[in-house]
């Protein structure tokens, strides 16, 4: 085939690489989110958490098939008769390769950034839930997409002229500019895990598609008798950055480049995003705590050749770490040991120094997903007032952030599960294990069967996750 006639007629074996490539970036995208949850049998997360990256998944899906079956059409890859609704340039080239494509993208990562200047800079909840917020900023996409129907500027080749091109590129442009103003804002917040990493990654791949684009436009306008310069500008935004929205001649479907750029756990969910999908191995971190580098992870352990005294306080005795244990391990076996890890993880943010703002508020989030959410997968019961307290918290690295929840919870404890505790197996063996006063032997100690709920550390930790929260009020 002749270059002339496939970069007029299309089926250029540039134009097939292209979609082959595209293909294989959907199956590394759709890999990419599930592999944490079939391979190493993690639980799947509720709220925001799920339906965030799912949203994601569903974008890069929309902007990947759109931009293909638009090259389709504009360039007679393959035969389409247009009598169907399914069939219109104006659903795949406006709709689904605008505000459902690359316009909800960018605005999920828009939104990201706004949730982590809320909780890092800001140091609270963000005060508007991210199924509000994020209509509200894909607001804009759907107009413009709403108008171009109305107007029906495009040709039998879902191409449009100049006029419909620039307003659409000053509204990428907006986007793209918040984006990255945003971004600065948080630049110098010392995040822990590689959120600042993705987000300017995004940046400069969205900034450089944009560019390129534009390029290639004003390329392709200039020496349209080109024919080269036609099938290579189609098949390298095919294959690295995409046309973006409302382009006139040259297209291309989404590649890996673009859509995995855009795809990340490590803002949504930093522990998952220390699964590797190169390396059959679990995360690195099996705590929000470990992975935070708290000192004194191992911490009280100087009791560990001392008996039991069962006349102390609980909370002093819940100090000591072979207790603690074997006390976790017996109210999992009861199905009530929410209170006792959220105890122990307290007991970790107690560790960190009070001026290290990020670190506690990494930890303070994931206390807050975890337990005090409603919903959340070990919600504690707490009274609501209390709850709504640290909800509307105005610092969340606040040292008594969680106190009068654990006041009432040791209360709780007392009151029910420390009775049984006494005349229980795990007592036994905690006695048993004590007598051994030998350091080697405090294994036996540690080998309880504690409840693989242990293992939901792998929970989101999610800057969306704000469904069930009620509207920010004071105490």
């Amino acid at each position: 085939m002749k270059m002339k006639g496939c970069a007029e007629s299309g089926g250029c074996p540039s134009d097939y690489a292209a979609v082959s490539v595209s293909a294989l970036s959907l199956f590394l995208l759709l890999a990419r989110s599930a592999f944490p949850f079939l391979y190493h049998k993690l639980s799947i997360p509720k709220g925001s958490a799920f339906w965030v990256p799912i949203v994601q998944i569903l974008a890069s899906l929309d902007l990947l098939v759109s931009v293909v079956v638009r090259m389709h059409m504009s360039v007679n890859l393959i035969s389409i008769e247009r009598r169907q609704w399914w069939q219109s340039c104006y659903m795949w080239a406006v709709w689904l390769e605008g505000p459902f494509g690359f316009g909800l993208l960018l605005s999920c990562r828009i939104v990201q950034v706004y949730h982590l200047y809320f909780i890092f800079v800001k140091k609270r909840l963000p005060p508007i839930r991210s199924h509000i917020i994020l209509p509200l900023v894909l607001l804009p996409w759907i107009a413009g997409a709403a108008i171009i129907q109305l107007k029906q500027p495009l040709n039998y080749r879902c191409q449009m002229s100049a006029r419909w091109v620039t307003p659409s590129m000053v509204l990428h442009s907006i986007y793209v500019v918040i984006f990255v103003g945003l971004t600065r804002s948080i630049q110098h917040v010392n995040f822990r895990f590689d959120e600042l990493k993705d987000l300017w990654r995004g940046v400069v791949i969205s900034t450089f598609s944009l560019v390129f684009w534009v390029v290639a436009y004003i390329l392709n306008e200039i020496h349209e008798d080109v024919e080269w310069l036609r099938v290579g500008s189609r098949f390298l935004l095919a294959l690295m950055f995409s046309r973006l929205m409302f382009s006139g001649k040259s297209c291309g479907p989404q590649t890996s480049v673009f859509i995995l750029a855009f795809f990340s756990y490590s803002s949504s969910q930093p522990l998952l995003s220390q699964i590797s999908l190169r390396k059959r191995e679990g995360p690195r971190y099996e705590s929000m705590g470990q992975a935070l580098g708290i000192p004194g992870y191992e911490i009280q352990l100087q009791r560990q050749s001392m008996a039991i005294d069962c006349n102390e306080p609980l909370d002093k005795l819940l100090l000591d770490k072979r207790f603690r244990q074997s006390f976790m391990a017996f109210a999992d076996s009861c199905l009530a040991g929410e209170s006792v890890h959220f105890y122990e993880e307290v007991l970790e943010l107690g560790e960190l120094p009070a001026d290290d703002s990020v670190r506690r508020i990494y930890m303070a989030r994931h206390i807050i997903q975890k337990y005090i959410v409603a919903g959340s997968p070990m919600e504690v019961n707490i009274s609501h007032r209390t709850r709504q307290q640290i909800l509307n918290s105005a610092d969340l690295a606040h040292p008594n952030l969680f106190n009068t929840a654990l006041n009432e919870l040791l209360q709780l404890i007392k009151t029910n599960l420390a009775r049984e505790y006494w005349s229980s197996v795990y007592y036994m063996k905690l006695q048993e294990a004590g007598a051994k006063a030998n350091g080697h032997d405090l294994e036996l100690a540690m080998s309880w069967n504690v409840t693989p709920r242990l293992s939901y550390v792998h929970a989101a930790d999610d800057p969306f996750h704000q469904d069930n929260l009620m509207p920010s009020q004071r105490s």
